[in-house]
């Protein structure tokens, strides 16, 4: 199945959501390659492009290989944010613009950025009207269920997003206060299916098959962004879009393939990033690969010391070892 968000047509339903300090170019195209229809980028402040800021117009930067893909901005003031928006819109490759209003973090919302502005709609909605009047590509917006267990408005958000022009809806059904613990509330999503014409993509909680066939059933909503759930585990992507696609289940990896996409996910990082950096960066993505594997715990110790791409690759070439011969002796202290 496909989704159609304003003038924009994805291959599939199935879209990978920004994470920060993850959703970069390298991870970006490996989620490209298993199948995602659409991924987003970290989120990308207003006042850094406005002042011009390198680093961050690095970060606006797309390679051909990893389109469709949707720039993220946050911020607060319209004048800067339409700016913004304006330049992801006119100098850059993205296909998409996505407005941040469920980041949980203090850094963002002390500026009234990200999820503040569940806690002022009116705001919210002239925000995205004024972007909307300014830009030609599609605009979506990321919502949280509201600012606390006392101020649940997505719904309304929702209403008035599609009002000021949204052609897309993402909604993670956790409050701000929530962060990422507990239990995303679907039943949240499926009142905004039931509120808005505009595609309604569901998020939160989805971290297998499973998961997101009961979203559907329990949403009826018309997208599923995943997240958290893909790290060190793209296959969740590749079986998620098989099944959307052709209704098959497909094997989960073996260790050998867990390693050896673990190992290309350096390379690529290391190639964006510089070794020094692109290694530092890796330990989190490495530890998530091997997770559940035997004796895993002992191969992150190892792993969280690393250097080198050098050293990855004899870290990984050892545990194969050792998971084929059931002799961990290599990983003892």
């Amino acid at each position: 199945m496909k989704l159609q968000i304003g003038g924009k047509q994805l291959a599939n339903r199935i879209i990978v959501g920004p994470m920060a300090g993850i959703s970069n170019q390298s991870f970006r195209c490996i989620m490209k390659q298993f199948g995602a229809a659409l991924s987003v980028s970290e989120m990308i402040s207003d006042k850094a492009i406005h002042y011009k800021n390198k680093k961050t117009l690095k970060m606006c930067e797309v390679l051909e290989e990893e389109r469709p893909m949707a720039l993220q901005l946050f911020g607060y003031d319209i004048d800067t944010m339409v700016e913004g928006a304006v330049y992801m819109d006119r100098q850059t490759s993205c296909d998409i613009i996505d407005l941040n209003m469920g980041c949980p973090v203090r850094k963002v919302v002390r500026n009234n950025g990200g999820s503040a502005l569940m806690k002022d709609p009116q705001h919210a909605y002239e925000l995205v009207r004024a972007i909307k009047e300014s830009i030609e590509k599609p605009l979506t917006v990321k919502l949280r269920a509201g600012w606390d267990a006392d101020s649940v408005n997505v719904v309304e958000m929702a209403v008035l997003m599609e009002k000021a022009g949204a052609d897309a809806v993402t909604i993670h059904p956790r409050v701000r206060t929530q962060f990422y613990s507990g239990k995303a509330d679907w039943d949240l999503i499926r009142q905004v299916v039931e509120a808005v014409k505009i595609p309604v993509i569901g998020n939160g909680d989805i971290r297998s098959l499973d998961d997101m066939l009961r979203m559907e059933q329990q949403t009826g909503c018309a997208g599923f962004m995943v997240a958290r759930g893909c790290l060190g585990n793209p296959w969740l992507i590749r079986q998620l879009v098989e099944y959307d696609e052709s209704g098959t289940r497909i094997d989960p990896p073996s260790a050998d393939e867990r390693i050896e996409q673990c190992l290309q996910h350096a390379e690529r990082l290391c190639e964006l990033k510089g070794e020094k950096a692109g290694i530092k960066e890796m330990r989190g993505h490495a530890c998530w690969y091997i997770d559940g594997l035997p004796k895993a715990n002992r191969v992150k110790a190892r792993i969280n010391f690393m250097s080198t791409m050098a050293q990855l690759r004899t870290i990984m070439s050892e545990y194969l070892k050792a998971m084929a011969s059931e002799d961990y002796t290599y990983f003892e202290d």
